[in-house]
């Protein structure tokens, strides 16, 4: 088996775009241009390819109608729309219900809506990543009007029970709206909006997480629930956000959603490969924190935490070997400051900084996994050296710190 150049394992920050994904959008960057809105016989072709792509993504999740899916510019703009929206709609309602390790596009909303009064509750989560449903229920009131919680998490992969919250949000008080983030699910896990998540009012996602390009995603919007437009403008997607439609990145989208249902039979073994990483990690590196460990994760996903060095020197030295991970979010990189997930999650404040997450795609081969098993120990045995807070001759932290 031969060794790969440049291993890319970052691929919940975004992922590369598929070639059959760059081929649907080539006739709208070429003879097939026009506007969709225009009234002229071309136009209507386009109009018509838009239409296509909207029943294969309300397809993807789970059979639901076409005029439930508003297509967006990435799932960043799909949460400020579901919640600045809903708000705008019930303006008696000020409470909302999110969890402590929501992605920014989710927690600088929220935010947000505090600055302009709203009340949030924050829930928090155990070490594993787990919420509470006790503490969910409890946390519920008679002016609650919007939940918002994720479906995965893009820094651990652990999986909520969603579908289960928004049925308890729903018996509770059916004018609850409940909103879920479900970027890093979407392709890594089934969205089924008639089935499983069926009391989900509002769902969003991203293309460029699933193989589309940047700069498109969509907002699932089931039929009756309370929004007002963020975006106005012309009559586009009936009103609901205004702006010419990107129709190349729309058909982009749409066929990455047709992919993802193609790799659906591919997650068993990224998952197995995950896993075979996991313990080859956790045997060869001592005082390594396993970040989800025990509960349901994407398949993809193994965030880990290494006491006593800096994610950032590990990262680069991953570079020097051509791997390429992270330490979280890519849209928290460049702070300073620990990951807010894993300090929610009270992973010990010596392995705070030293976080890597390995994300992976249905294109991950079992040699770049090997690689990484083969590399990522060296790494953290040549930083540990250099730490004063490790006794290199015993291989274990030292009991006082540094002389």
């Amino acid at each position: 088996m031969s060794e790969p150049t440049s291993i890319y394992a970052d691929n919940n920050a975004t992922t590369a775009v598929a070639p059959e994904v760059a081929a649907a959008m080539q006739p709208f960057l070429g003879p097939e241009f026009y506007n969709p809105s225009s009234m002229y016989e071309p136009a209507q072709g386009v109009a018509e390819a838009v239409g296509r792509a909207r029943q294969t993504v309300a397809d993807f999740l789970g059979g639901v109608t076409p005029r439930e899916v508003v297509f967006t510019s990435c799932a960043t703009e799909s949460n400020n729309m579901a919640i600045f929206g809903v708000a705008a709609a019930v303006p008696a309602r000020k409470h909302i219900v999110t969890s402590a390790v929501e992605h920014p596009a989710v927690l600088e909303v929220c935010k947000e809506m505090q600055r302009r009064g709203y009340e949030v509750t924050y829930l928090g989560v155990d070490r594993h990543g787990r919420l509470s449903t006790a503490d969910y229920v409890r946390a519920l009131r008679p002016d609650t009007l919007l939940v918002s919680l994720m479906h995965a998490n893009n820094e651990t992969g652990v999986v909520w029970p969603v579908g289960d919250w928004a049925r308890i949000a729903k018996e509770t008080d059916p004018g609850i709206v409940f909103h879920t983030d479900a970027t890093q699910s979407a392709g890594k896990l089934s969205l089924d909006l008639t089935g499983e998540l069926k009391h989900v009012d509002l769902l969003s996602f991203s293309g460029h997480k699933m193989h589309a390009p940047k700069g498109v995603g969509a907002l699932f919007m089931r039929r009756g629930t309370p929004l007002r437009p963020y975006m106005l403008g012309g009559h586009q997607e009936e009103s609901r956000r205004g702006g010419t439609e990107n129709v190349p990145y729309i058909a982009a989208l749409a066929r990455a959603c047709e992919l993802a249902r193609e790799h659906e039979a591919d997650m068993p073994r990224i998952a197995k490969l995950r896993d075979w990483l996991q313990e080859e990690l956790s045997r060869r590196i001592t005082h390594l924190e396993v970040n989800g460990l025990g509960v349901e994760r994407t398949p993809n996903t193994l965030h880990v935490s290494c006491h006593f060095i800096e994610g950032e020197a590990m990262l680069y030295d991953l570079n020097r070997y051509g791997i390429y991970a992270s330490t979280g979010s890519a849209c928290s990189s460049g702070s300073l400051e620990p990951s807010h997930v894993l300090q929610a999650l009270g992973v010990p404040f010596t392995a705070l900084h030293g976080s890597i997450r390995f994300s992976f795609s249905a294109y991950t081969t079992e040699a770049e996994v090997r690689r990484i098993a083969e590399v990522f120990p060296e790494v953290v045995a040549n930083l540990r050296k250099m730490s004063p807070y490790w006794d290199q001759k015993n291989n274990l932290p030292r009991e006082t710190g540094p002389a």
